[in-house]
């Protein structure tokens, strides 16, 4: 094998690899602003979900919604979110029709400098993690 094409086999799995880590870990895409103060990003979780973190301003709160989509109705997941570390929900949510996903909202405490927003799902069923991370500008 000559070595442009040895230097293109060895990219081509290197990218492939990266791409599946990326997948693997659930890593979303980065976070992105709307015209009115919203920052969402979104991604995949380690198996077959999608996952969504959005949040905006609100009357000096913050309003942030995590959505989780397996695509099928009745999975029962375990939910925690956390604004700089602090934790801000922890509950059990169940995908309901008829998209089969769920999602949560909540206004939330705006606090000085910016807020880094975490959420993370489990599927105790599969083992299964969605996780969103995103920085809300202080």
């Amino acid at each position: 094998m000559s070595q442009t094409r040895a230097h293109r086999a060895t990219t081509r799995r290197a990218t492939t690899a990266a791409a599946a880590i990326v997948v693997a870990l659930g890593i979303g895409m980065p976070a992105a602003s709307a015209g009115d103060g919203e920052v969402r990003t979104s991604g995949a979780c380690s198996r077959t979900a999608d996952w969504k973190l959005k949040a905006k301003p609100d009357d000096g709160r913050i309003e942030m919604e995590f959505e989780v989509d397996a695509n099928r109705v009745g999975q029962t997941w375990n939910v925690e979110i956390r604004d700089n570390g602090i934790l801000v929900h922890s509950g059990t949510h169940r995908t309901v029709a008829p998209s089969g996903s769920f999602s949560i909202t909540k206004r939330i405490a705006n606090r000085a400098g910016s807020d880094v927003l975490t959420a993370r799902a489990v599927r105790p069923a599969t083992g299964e993690v969605c996780s969103g991370r995103l920085t809300f500008p202080g």
